[in-house]
């Protein structure tokens, strides 16, 4: 898997569930509700004020290790 700042978070968490600790990082903790899971990366880092690139590079590389 390959992660954009359009991929839905949603759909990166059913893929691996290891990723959550990224997500975690930048303050969302409320991965079980259904309008988180539905929400792109660019989405969530904007509500968050955090940088969807840095995030996307993070979980790439993490996914690229496995």
């Amino acid at each position: 898997m390959v992660v954009t700042k359009k991929s839905i978070i949603g759909d990166i968490l059913d893929y691996d569930t290891g990723t959550a600790e990224f997500f975690f990082e930048i303050g969302m903790h409320c991965l079980g509700c259904p309008a988180s899971r539905g929400e792109s990366i660019e989405d969530a880092c904007a509500v968050h004020g955090t940088d969807p690139d840095a995030l996307v590079a993070k979980i790439n590389a993490y996914l690229g290790n496995k």
